[in-house]
């Protein structure tokens, strides 16, 4: 073969191969997925007691357990949203963090800009995405530059009356 051929290859193994130098000495060697997969995505084993030290700022991630927290003041509130209209959506999600409420914050903050919805209600482009089955629109086409909340209940978008 001739010059023109092995050097473009030379190139490419050598590039290869210092990609995986680099790789060796600069990724720590308990660098992986946990025990479930990518269920908690690549960390450091190592770093797991750095994490669970860490104080949470949210009081629970699973939105049941949640729901039945917020339903002691805002039982009104939680009552009307449903399993296919945000039910199944932590009200932390939303509203924040809420480990220390209502003593502190006294109250959440509540942000009823249009970003925060469109989190999530954004059209997307991929469709075999399971978010396809999230009701998206246009924020361009859509309403611009009015708060969703205007029109729509956020606790369940169906409600007729705001």
């Amino acid at each position: 073969m001739n010059n023109h051929v092995w050097r473009p290859l030379f190139v490419v193994i050598a590039l290869v191969l210092g990609i995986l130098i680099f790789r060796f000495f600069y990724v720590p060697k308990d660098f992986a997925s946990g025990a479930y997969g990518f269920m908690y995505s690549f960390h450091r084993l190592s770093n797991q007691e750095e994490w669970k030290a860490k104080e949470p700022k949210y009081r629970d991630t699973g939105a049941h357990h949640l729901q039945e927290f917020c339903m002691e003041c805002h039982g009104d509130i939680v009552s009307i949203r449903t399993e296919d209209m945000h039910g199944t959506i932590s009200c932390e999600n939303c509203h924040g963090p809420a480990l220390q409420h209502p003593e502190a914050p006294e109250k959440l903050q509540i942000d009823r800009g249009r970003d925060v919805c469109l989190r999530c209600h954004t059209n997307l482009i991929y469709p075999t995405s399971d978010r396809k089955r999230i009701p998206g629109i246009d924020p361009e086409q859509h309403n611009p530059g009015q708060s969703c909340v205007e029109c729509h209940n956020p606790h369940n978008p169906r409600l007729e009356d705001m």
